[in-house]
C-alpha cells in the first residue's frame, strides 16, 4: 500500500549464561563490567524495513500547514488567462483582491513565480491505454522539452497498483527510458497512484511542486477513496495538473481546483500536443499573492481562500485559477 509505515526490527543473538555455583558479590560486579566491555553500544540507527503493503490509513495525524506559509505570510499561487487561454502576465498588486473565509485580506506582495520545479508524472498504464501509449509518451516528451536548469522529475505508472518507475532525476531521458518499458495491462488504481506521487514529492528539492496526471479513465481499483485523496492534496503544497483522454476527469478537476492546478481533456489524440502546450504555458506563468492572515489563531483548521480581480480588470473576460485553501498551523 502507499505511504508505508515504518516498522523496526531489532535482531541479535542471545547467549545463555549457566552458573552452577553461587558467586560472591565482587564476582558478579566483575562479570557485569566484563559484559559491558565485551558488548559496546552500537551508534548506528536500527535497520528499518519498509513494508509496502502497509498503509497510513490507520494513522491519525493532525493536518499540517500548507500553501507555503513564509513566516507569517500565506503564499497563494494564481494563474490568469485570457479568452484564448493565453497567460496574462502584466497585472499588478492593485489588480487583485483576496479573501480568507470571506474576510478580505491585505495583499502584501504580488510576484510572478519563476525558477525550477519538481514534477511527478502519474502515467496510466492500464489495459485501456493500449492504443494510446505512443501519443501519451510523446506528450510527456513534449512537456520535458520545456525544462530549465534545476528542474527535477519522477515517474509513477499505474494499472492494478501504482509503481515508482523512476525517482527524482534532472535528466529527461531517464523518464523517457522508464516509459519505454511500460506495458499497458490491468485495471486503474488512479487514487493510489496520486497518493504515491504525493508521498514521493516529500523528497523534492524545489519549493514549486506539481503532479501531472495523464489518464483515459476514472479509478476502478484503488484502496483510497476520493475524499481521502482530496484531503491529502489539501494538506500538501503540491499542485495537480491532469490531462484526460476522451473522458472528462471530474475528480481530477476537483483536485486541480483545490490545489491551484488545471485539468484538461482531449476529444482525440491529435489534440494532445496542443493540450500539452497550453498546460506548459500556464504551468510556467503564475502569480504568487502574499498576505498575512487576519486570523492569528493556530487552530489547525482548513481556511478557504478566494481570489478576485478588481472591478476595472473584471470588465475584460479573464479566467482565474488559484489554490482554494490551506490548513492553518496547529498549536
Amino acid at each position: 500500500m502507499l505511504f508505508p509505515r515504518f516498522r523496526s526490527f531489532f535482531g541479535g543473538e542471545t547467549t545463555r549464561l549457566h552458573i552452577w555455583q553461587p558467586l560472591p558479590l565482587c564476582a558478579w560486579a566483575g562479570l557485569a563490567l566484563f559484559t559491558i566491555a565485551a558488548c559496546p553500544l552500537r551508534a548506528q540507527e536500527p535497520k528499518v524495513f519498509v513494508r509496502p503493503e502497509n498503509s497510513l490509513r490507520s494513522r491519525t495525524a493532525a493536518p499540517r500547514a500548507n500553501m507555503r506559509l513564509d513566516m507569517t505570510m500565506v503564499l497563494v499561487p494564481v494563474t490568469v488567462t485570457d479568452v484564448y487561454d493565453k497567460p496574462v502576465t502584466d497585472l499588478s498588486l492593485d489588480s487583485f483582491k483576496i479573501f480568507e473565509d470571506n474576510v478580505e485580506q491585505k495583499i502584501a506582495n504580488v510576484s510572478q513565480e519563476d525558477g525550477p520545479v519538481s514534477v511527478g508524472f502519474i502515467f496510466d498504464a492500464s489495459s485501456s491505454m493500449k492504443n494510446r501509449m505512443q501519443a501519451s509518451i510523446k506528450a510527456i516528451e513534449q512537456f520535458l522539452k520545456g525544462m530549465i536548469p534545476g528542474d527535477e522529475f519522477f515517474l509513477v505508472q499505474f494499472n492494478d497498483k501504482p509503481q515508482l518507475v523512476n525517482g527524482f532525476t534532472p535528466i529527461p531521458d531517464d523518464i523517457l527510458s522508464g516509459l519505454s518499458f511500460v506495458q499497458p495491462q490491468g485495471w486503474t488504481a488512479l487514487h493510489d497512484a496520486i497518493c504515491l506521487g504525493l508521498h514521493q514529492m516529500k523528497s523534492a528539492k524545489n519549493s514549486r511542486r506539481a503532479l501531472l496526471v495523464l489518464t483515459d479513465g476514472g479509478d476502478n481499483n484503488s484502496r483510497y477513496s476520493e475524499s481521502e485523496v482530496q484531503s491529502m492534496v489539501r494538506e500538501s503544497d503540491v499542485r495537480v495538473y491532469s490531462i484526460g483522454l476522451f473522458e472528462r476527469p471530474n475528480f481530477l478537476e476537483k483536485l486541480a481546483a483545490d490545489s491551484g492546478g488545471q485539468a484538461f481533456w482531449t476529444h482525440k489524440l491529435s489534440d494532445l500536443p496542443n493540450t500539452v502546450e497550453r498546460l506548459s504555458r500556464e504551468f510556467r506563468n503564475q502569480y504568487v499573492l502574499a498576505y498575512s492572515s487576519n486570523n492569528a489563531r493556530n487552530d489547525g483548521k482548513y481556511r478557504k481562500v478566494r481570489v478576485e480581480l478588481m472591478e476595472s480588470i473584471r470588465r475584460i473576460p479573464l479566467n482565474l485559477v488559484w489554490r482554494r485553501g490551506y490548513y492553518a498551523p496547529p498549536d
